[in-house]
């Protein structure tokens, strides 16, 4: 809640901080393993009025393991806007509330960035407290010499979406990150491979943390068919990091009517042209042309 002081009518009202300044911890807790928690995490979840958690069943399980006894409000993706205003009426009592999500570290890729925000809007303060993070993890282990990385997170759900996002990134000279969920990490390494060129290595990095973590890196082009060779690879957490245009180690061109079909498959005509184009480099009127013969031989 805001509170504004009288100035003079030229002048705009401002928010003023609040008398008592309570403080809203955002808080890392592990991504699988229990013991990948920090002592300061737990000292402050032990310390805090209240605990806005992704989900309270998670949440408690982790506290029920350190022996923590808290009161948890549930702050998910569907109620953000409502939760982050019973936050707010906490910490405007002055009282400290900490903001977990179920795994690593909150607002990226999970909720609270809404309640981040208002809290600061209210004049709270706003703490860090680092801990795990699922694709900082994934980085570390995939060996791509890359110095930088782009974390994107979630692509979209429908192949159309995905590899409209996945040509804007092709070119760019980081490593790429992504989470994904078990049900369409096939069908998302396939488009990795058809808009990002099969050339490039991932790593696939599942159940982090987890007793069956497995990693594996390969040319994108064997990625669908490792994740085939044992079901259980189908299973789990995902992260995904797809080495740097720049740092691909093959010397293969990308294959321009693989890719054409591919975009073709999934857009109208001018758009996959557009993409293709964006992809390959290649001329837009030629791929103009290819296009339509590709749709004419189908046809």
């Amino acid at each position: 809640m805001k509170a504004f002081q009288s100035e003079s009518p030229s002048k705009p009202n401002k928010p003023v901080a609040p008398k008592v300044r309570a403080t809203l911890y955002v808080v890392a807790t592990p991504i699988g393993n229990l013991a990948d928690i920090s002592e300061r995490a737990i000292a402050i979840l032990g310390s805090v009025a209240a605990i806005a958690a992704e989900d309270t069943r998670v949440t408690r399980h982790l506290l029920d393991h350190r022996g923590i006894t808290a009161r948890l409000i549930a702050l998910h993706e569907h109620n953000e806007e409502r939760a982050a205003r019973d936050v707010l009426d906490i910490l405007a009592d002055g009282k400290n509330v900490a903001l977990v999500s179920d795994a690593g570290t909150p607002a990226i890729s999970d909720p609270g960035a809404r309640l981040v925000a208002l809290a600061r809007e209210a004049g709270h303060a706003v703490s860090p407290i680092p801990g795990a993070n699922a694709a900082a993890a994934a980085v570390s282990v995939s060996g791509f010499l890359s110095p930088h990385f782009l974390f994107y997170g979630f692509l979209p759900a429908r192949a159309s979406a995905r590899r409209t996002e996945l040509a804007a990134l092709a070119a760019m000279p980081y490593s790429l990150v992504f989470y994904e969920a078990p049900h369409r990490v096939t069908d998302c390494v396939s488009d990795l491979a058809a808009v990002l060129g099969d050339a490039r290595r991932i790593l696939i990095a599942r159940e982090l943390t987890k007793l069956f973590e497995e990693t594996h890196v390969c040319a994108l082009r064997d990625a669908q068919a490792w994740l085939a060779a044992d079901a259980h690879r189908g299973k789990g957490e995902f992260v995904l990091v797809v080495e740097c245009a720049a740092a691909s180690t093959g010397t293969e061109p990308v294959d321009v009517e693989k890719t054409l079909r591919a975009l073709l498959d999934e857009l109208p005509l001018k758009q996959a042209v557009a993409l293709a184009v964006k992809i390959t480099g290649g001329s837009r009127n030629a791929l103009y042309e290819q296009a339509l013969a590709m749709r004419k031989d189908e046809s």
